[in-house]
């Protein structure tokens, strides 16, 4: 058996076609597109990009932009200040921050002073709880990508046997959350877990978000399972610098039913996520009812 890519690129690039009619729609019944405002505090140029990507890919959809790069020596008072300013501003409907920040920075104190209305990254504990609670808020958008990955590939996932490697905040848990509302029975493992192996090998689903190269080995997978690898590592490869997954992609790719590659698959989706929950916060910010996008 050899698995069926489950291609991250075209999947991102059909929700923007979505995105981006339900964005004109809004904007000639409200008169003003949504808006996202990002927010970089320093110079790492892995960010850089980040923010420089999420900006254009709001601007081809027709939402407005603001990009605001503040010095790495920013103090924790003038970035309240602009969340504060941003969270007034009517013009902006998504808030996110770059993380990390500065080790000088409070993170945490930052992320909860967002407006959770306009909290794109799903990460304020209002939105967390509310996920938890299985009520209606903003989610994390890289668990939203591999849920949106998942419905694509499998369709009804009522039943399912899932497992979903790592215990994150920022994707484990709310992946976690997310496969439970679909009704999926639900292992949440890490990397001490015992008998990871034999837990991996009962699994209808994987996702993997450890943060470890090739943690999840292919010989592991169950023969028809669907792989969602969310981890993206760059590791020495025969004297070059390669990018690889949580899981071994090659050995995995001829057992499973279908796996996503690395780079090309979660990634994708993370960001075209982020501009999805940017025009669910305009929707609903605006008092009106949220388009169904997929």
């Amino acid at each position: 058996m050899t698995a069926s890519i489950i291609d991250g690129k075209a999947h991102a690039a059909g929700l923007g076609e979505r995105i981006a009619a339900s964005v004109a729609a809004l904007a000639g019944t409200a008169g003003t597109p949504p808006g996202l405002a990002v927010v970089l505090v320093g110079e790492d140029p892995a960010s850089a990009v980040y923010v420089r990507n999420k900006g254009r890919t709001a601007r081809g959809v027709g939402m407005a932009s603001f990009e605001h790069v503040l010095p790495a020596d920013t103090t924790q008072d003038a970035l309240m200040k602009l969340i504060a300013e941003l969270n007034a501003d009517d013009a902006v409907d998504g808030i996110l921050v770059q993380l990390p920040l500065p080790a000088h920075l409070d993170s945490l104190a930052v992320i909860d002073a967002i407006d959770p209305a306009k909290d794109v990254d799903g990460l304020h504990p209002l939105n967390a709880g509310r996920l938890a609670s299985g009520l209606p808020g903003l989610v994390s958008c890289t668990p939203l990508g591999c849920l949106m990955l998942l419905r694509a590939t499998r369709g009804d996932l009522s039943g399912l046997d899932a497992i979903v490697v790592g215990r994150s905040i920022l994707v484990g848990k709310p992946v976690a959350q997310l496969l439970l509302a679909e009704n999926c029975t639900v292992t949440l493992a890490h990397s001490r877990t015992r008998d990871l192996a034999r837990k991996v090998a009962a699994a209808d689903i994987v996702v993997a978000a450890v943060g470890q190269p090739e943690m999840v080995k292919g010989a592991w997978i169950k023969p028809g399972a669907t792989v969602i690898d969310v981890g993206i590592n760059r590791v020495e490869r025969d004297g070059e610098s390669v990018l690889v997954g949580d899981v071994e992609f090659g050995v995995a790719s001829r057992t499973a039913g279908a796996i996503t590659p690395v780079p090309g698959g979660v990634g994708p989706m993370t960001i075209m996520c982020l501009i999805h929950n940017t025009l669910v916060a305009a929707y609903r910010r605006r008092g009106l009812s949220v388009p169904r996008l997929w």
